[in-house]
């Protein structure tokens, strides 16, 4: 009995022992949430974004984000990402998307807050999150092709709809995330001349007036062979675009053209967004795949000094592509300040418009191949963009009328001259600005505007007085200043600064509305040296075989000054060029 009692006081023991080390190993930490399901809103560029996030007692269940007042090819691209991203740290500090830094950082800010509403310790989170685990060396990879393309701008994404209908195989590499790059950028429209819509609307206009607008726009440093190219393919470049479903109807006047010739949207939309959507749309359909996060780092030649290659890194993968030709479509670098202020030391710390993929890398990769360059220092100023958020203010609001008035609230130049100019005259008033006014009924017909209200950057009031009190501008001085611009309009005559162009309407329409307005840097008219085939020369003046390039990548096309429509039109017909001779030359 003894014997059994003392078995039994053992086994009792043992097991509170061992329920007592049960308790100690496995007692739960501290909840990190009260769960349930909570909502924040933060500001993006253009709306609201909201996030609704929901928590159990330790983990993040759910991440909802609605981003839909945002622009669809960035904010919700971002919307997407970080949903993803935070769902796999278990924290909303994660890293913003490229390109979308303002909607990102709402995000970011809306999960934070939502989650701080669940009773969450951020900097806990922070601590415990799970995507920082080691990762091992990537994979490495081989792909055999014909052609590469190197960047999915509008250059890139021509060319590509040109090779895939021509039947032959190629990669298309983009290094950011998203498809665009700084063609999402552009708010004008597309400079071509002799167009059948120019026809139909009875525009008389002729390529060697086109070709002579932009030699004289660029001061005369452009290539003239390039820019005749550029103007006698302008026009069935338009029609490509009518049978993929880009069409460009609707023709206006911008600074430095002699007659309406800048081909945009019907809705007045941004030509840069409704472009880059239809031709995803078309590669879509065609059923082309983008390398996205896959950026190209080297191009590699042969003993002969033929492309026969290039090496890209991407998120999970470093490839080796082998190829017969590479089109180069990267871009140009106004995004990479060191890069740009190596030629332009003074425009260190200026504003710029450009997407953050504009680096300069293909420019990089072909100057090891021995690449000549040309007009490298030509870097432009856009005269038009809010400097707090970098946005451009397409140059349509003042091609549809709108004018620009200094601190003073007078008029300082005519509107329409060459964006240099316009700029140059901006730098010189008091605090190197500008207030850009237009009214309702511009508004009304110029769907690009509506960005600028719903982005909050635009003044707005019901009267010129009341603007200009808003502006800090004397109202008695802006009133005039109105006045006589209306008077301008209805008797066609501008004896300030003898603008001729872009006077179809009065601005006598309330509300009225100013944004201010300063240079940044826009477009970088330099890069590699190529000839009217697009064939990438060397410095001995030969081209490097296989080798092709498209777009702000290349120099020479625009000289000294780019006219406003000019980069469509480059993108859009020399990425074609560079496709057809890529396809000639692998035949």
């Amino acid at each position: 009995m003894k014997k059994l009692i003392c078995l039994l006081l053992t086994l009792a023991m043992m097991l509170g022992c061992a329920c007592a080390f049960g308790e100690a190993a496995e007692a739960p930490a501290e909840n990190l949430f009260t769960p349930g399901t909570y909502t924040a809103e933060e500001q993006g560029i253009f709306a609201p974004v909201k996030v609704t996030i929901t928590v159990s007692e330790n983990a993040i269940t759910g991440v909802l984000i609605d981003a839909t007042g945002e622009t669809p090819e960035l904010g919700g691209l971002a919307a997407g990402k970080l949903s993803a991203s935070i769902m796999e740290a278990q924290t909303p500090n994660v890293d913003a998307l490229s390109g979308a830094t303002v909607t990102s950082n709402a995000i970011i800010k809306a999960a934070t807050a939502a989650l701080e509403a669940a009773g969450a310790d951020i900097d806990v989170l922070d601590a415990n999150r799970k995507d920082q685990g080691e990762t091992g060396p990537k994979e490495e990879k081989t792909i055999d092709t014909e052609i590469v393309i190197i960047g999915a701008g509008g250059a890139g994404m021509s060319a590509a709809i040109m090779v895939h209908q021509a039947g032959k195989k190629f990669v298309l590499l983009e290094k950011m995330p998203y498809a665009g790059g700084n063609t999402t950028k552009a708010t004008g429209g597309m400079n071509a001349a002799e167009t059948h819509y120019q026809k139909e609307q009875g525009i008389e206009d002729s390529t060697a007036l086109f070709a002579a607008d932009t030699m004289k726009g660029g001061h005369a440093l452009n290539d003239p062979e390039l820019v005749a190219t550029l103007a006698n393919r302008s026009a069935e470049a338009i029609d490509w675009l009518d049978t993929i479903g880009a069409s460009l109807p609707k023709i206006s006047y911008s600074g430095g053209a002699s007659v309406n010739r800048i081909h945009a949207p019907e809705d007045g939309s941004g030509v840069g967004g409704y472009l880059v959507d239809r031709f995803s749309a078309k590669l879509d359909e065609l059923g082309v795949q983008i390398m996205f996060n896959t950026a190209a780092t080297e191009l590699l030649t042969d003993a002969e000094g033929k492309i026969c290659g290039v090496k890209a890194e991407g998120e999970d993968s470093n490839y080796t592509i082998n190829c017969k030709a590479v089109i180069l479509a990267t871009g140009g670098f106004g995004a990479n300040e060191d890069m740009y202020t190596q030629y332009r030391p003074d425009l260190k710390g200026t504003v710029t418009t450009n997407a953050p993929g504009a680096t300069g890398d293909g420019i990089v990769m072909a100057q090891a191949l021995g690449a000549d360059l040309v007009d490298i220092e030509q870097i432009q100023l856009h005269p038009t963009v809010e400097q707090t958020t970098s946005m451009l203010i397409t140059e349509s609001v003042r091609g549809d009328g709108a004018i620009l008035v200094n601190q003073s609230g007078v008029r300082f130049t005519n509107e329409l001259l060459t964006r240099d100019a316009v700029s140059a005259a901006e730098l010189e008033q008091e605090g190197q600005y500008a207030w850009i006014i237009f009214d309702q009924n511009l508004r009304d017909h110029l769907k690009a505007t509506e960005k600028y209200v719903k982005s909050g950057i635009t003044v707005q009031a019901d009267t010129i007085e009341g603007l200009a009190e808003l502006l800090a501008i004397d109202p008695a001085t802006l009133a005039k200043t109105l006045e006589d611009w209306n008077g301008y309009v209805k008797n066609q005559r501008d004896p300030d600064f003898g603008r001729t162009t872009g006077m179809d309407a009065d601005l006598t329409t309330p509300p009225y509305y100013a944004i201010k307005i300063a240079p940044g840097i826009h477009h970088t008219m330099g890069g590699v040296k190529i000839n009217t085939a697009a064939q990438v020369i060397n410095t001995e003046g030969q081209a490097i075989p296989g080798l092709f390039a498209a777009g702000e990548v290349t120099g020479g096309v625009h000289g000294g000054n780019r006219l406003g429509g000019n980069a469509v039109a480059d993108i859009v017909i020399f990425g074609r060029i560079a496709a057809e001779s890529a396809l000639e030359y692998i035949k």
